[in-house]
């Protein structure tokens, strides 16, 4: 099945969606991670699309969506929350299931809670809690503040193979995939990944987005969370207390992975499939 590309207009930006299964009436918004963009959904997406409507947003200065012209202001959870908002009522989204992947996971936390709380009806965190490793995010915001760029595509590839070695397994294919589809061509002609540098500037502005305990306390909705078994972003006490207060989440180990785990195997799929049926 192959998705639809679509541009909308939210809160005066351009903004990127990839849409699988549109004639599908249940629906699942899938969201990315800090320094990635709606295509590393493909394969779940895909899998998801036999059943379910999958809505694959860029976030604003990733992938094909506009850079903000205010990276100060606009790149923070604030902002993205307005920006999901805008992209539910111009996609006539009454509800949903939402499964984000890291910062999409916190923009689906800090939503169910806030401005789209009674809309999301179920949620799925991959390796992401309201409460972030200090160490990670550092870790993070070095490599996302200064993208590295090449001069061949074989050499980004090689790059992203090492940085998200901790994503798991990620056939040949796959890889080859992401690398083409989260990359730009400088002025030079180099290549390097599609983002907006600038969006780092979320940790400096917005030093406390990611602590998000009392939004987690506000929910009453199921919450599925998928915590890479060696992650460095969400430790296993921060886990654990994900199971016993707030909506009492059910948490999953996923082997072989550390932050943040693909959504690219069978075994990812039957989680996510169960927990959304159930």
């Amino acid at each position: 099945m192959a998705p639809v590309s679509r541009y909308l207009t939210c809160e005066g930006r351009e903004i990127h969606v990839t849409e699988w299964g549109a004639d599908r009436s249940e629906v699942i918004v899938a969201w990315h991670g800090l320094a990635r963009t709606g295509r590393d959904m493909d394969h779940i997406a895909a899998h998801l699309a036999t059943r379910f409507r999958v809505i694959c947003p860029d976030t604003l200065g990733r992938g094909l969506s506009q850079w903000s012209p205010a990276p100060a202001s606009e790149y923070c959870l604030a902002f993205y929350e307005r920006l999901a908002v805008s992209l539910f009522d111009q996609l006539g989204v009454q509800s949903c299931l939402w499964l984000g992947t890291s910062m999409g996971g916190a923009i689906g936390l800090r939503a169910a809670a806030g401005a789209l709380r009674g809309r999301i009806r179920k949620l799925v965190l991959n390796d992401i809690g309201p409460e972030l490793a200090p160490a990670a995010v550092e870790r993070i915001r070095t490599y996302a503040g200064s993208p590295p760029a090449f001069a061949t595509m074989q050499a980004l590839e090689q790059y992203f193979r090492t940085v998200y070695k901790p994503y798991g397994w990620l056939s040949d294919a796959m890889w080859r995939l992401l690398t083409e589809t989260s990359m730009r061509r400088l002025d030079d002609g180099r290549v390097t990944p599609h983002y907006d540098p600038a969006m780092v500037q979320q940790f400096v502005h917005h030093p406390r987005d990611y602590d998000q305990w009392d939004a987690w306390d506000a929910l009453a909705i199921p919450v599925l969370c998928l915590r890479g078994e060696t992650s460095d972003l969400l430790l296993p006490e921060v886990a654990e207390a994900m199971r016993t207060r707030g909506p009492r989440a059910v948490v999953a180990t996923i082997p072989g992975c550390g932050h943040a785990p693909a959504l690219n195997t069978p075994e990812q799929y039957a989680l996510i499939e169960r927990f959304f049926a159930a």
